[in-house]
């Protein structure tokens, strides 16, 4: 099981989950996680700088090849290593995507609550998004199928994916996205598919790429992955997107070049080190998730009265309803204001979202525990 460095070496990192905040504030919101690098990734930048091997990436690596030896090993999945293309980001590739699929005003699908960038990316991406958020069913949180069909019939030509599900936690399951590949093909749209959490899938939880369900899902689908949520690699700036037709392919060629010469060369020898060689830190990672998940269930049982969280497939984010805490819409804004712990509010995730709140427990127990007693200190007061 993988353990988190340290609160006060954490206080000296620069990033935005360190940087943003005050010393008095515990950090639970953006999508970075505590731990060490994976000692491959460790050694392989290392040695860049050891060497000053800090230009521009070549024309040809080996990422593709890595890639596709990853998802083979961990999902099954059989991936053309000629149709993977490198970007800078997942949303720089979500939003590239977007210009290529559609034209300038058209309607895309979101699937509110969901990772707040897929609001913003039209912007970028000139297109409008039509929300048909995600149903809550005994079962856990599910694609409202009718409504993304009705959506499509009045007039969306494309949606945002994303699996697994950004903040749910869900990850979609195999009938599930059939179905939505045979939707989108009836309609002629795209459906474009952000996976960056699927190595997070936790144990004994099934994690299936959506291009990997049949020839609609080949036809409509564009995937966009990156080794960057799992291994804490996101300032390195590397993801790749995946088609499954040559059609797709095609259209993924003609994004302009620019967009490939934006990956970083140190995201690249990253995530060929991740791919090849980051396995049993990983699997590690995903047991300390397991763990961290179980413990927050149980401080949030014991200190806040009221909040109902449901653990998700993957990933280190969750999602948790205080709509019967008292804190209000906005419960976020009063526990970073009164317990100096910063969480996501949940009305940046959609209409859905309010009264929630977004918490990583990609961090050391004790700081976990610090940050729900806060909340719980607040709540009893």
């Amino acid at each position: 099981m993988l353990d988190a460095l340290p609160l006060d070496e954490l206080r000296q990192r620069s990033s935005t989950k360190w940087a943003t905040h005050g010393d008095d504030v515990l950090p639970l919101f953006v999508a970075e996680t505590d731990f060490p690098l994976a000692a491959p990734i460790e050694r392989v930048l290392s040695e860049a700088l050891r060497i000053g091997d800090t230009g521009y990436v070549p024309p040809k690596t080996r990422y593709p090849d890595s890639f596709v030896s990853f998802a083979q090993r961990r999902w099954g999945w059989d991936v053309d290593p000629g149709r993977v293309r490198t970007t800078c980001d997942v949303m720089m590739g979500v939003a590239e995507l977007l210009r290529a699929v559609t034209k300038p005003g058209q309607k895309v699908v979101v699937t509110s609550p969901v990772y707040p960038p897929f609001f913003g990316v039209h912007e970028e991406s000139h297109t409008e998004y039509v929300d048909v958020p995600l149903l809550k069913t005994p079962g856990g949180w599910k694609l409202d199928l009718h409504g993304i069909d009705q959506a499509f019939a009045e007039g969306a030509v494309a949606l945002l994916l994303c699996n697994p599900h950004n903040p749910t936690g869900t990850a979609h399951d195999a009938a599930t996205l059939a179905e939505l590949a045979r939707i989108a093909a009836s309609h002629g749209a795209a459906v474009v598919s952000d996976e960056i959490h699927a190595p997070l899938t936790m144990p004994g939880r099934d994690f299936t790429p959506f291009l990997s369900t049949g020839t609609d899902a080949e036809k409509v689908g564009f995937a966009v992955l990156s080794a960057s949520k799992a291994f804490n690699l996101a300032g390195l700036k590397c993801a790749h997107i995946v088609t499954a037709s040559e059609e797709n392919a095609q259209i993924v060629q003609r994004i302009p070049v620019e967009v490939e010469w934006r990956t970083g060369l140190f995201g690249i020898k990253a995530g060929i080190a991740a791919f090849e060689e980051g396995d049993e830190w990983l699997d590690a990672l995903r047991e300390r998730l397991v763990s961290n998940q179980q413990l927050l269930v149980e401080l949030l049982a014991e200190h806040v009265p009221g909040a109902v969280y449901e653990p998700g497939d993957a990933g280190f984010l969750a999602w948790v309803d205080m709509r019967a805490t008292g804190l209000g819409d906005n419960p976020a804004a009063r526990i970073l204001e009164d317990a100096r712990v910063a969480v996501n509010p949940g009305l940046s995730f959609g209409a859905p979202g309010v009264g929630f709140i977004r918490i990583n427990y990609g961090t050391s127990p004790e700081i976990l525990t610090d940050a729900i007693e806060r909340i719980g200190v607040l709540i009893r007061a």
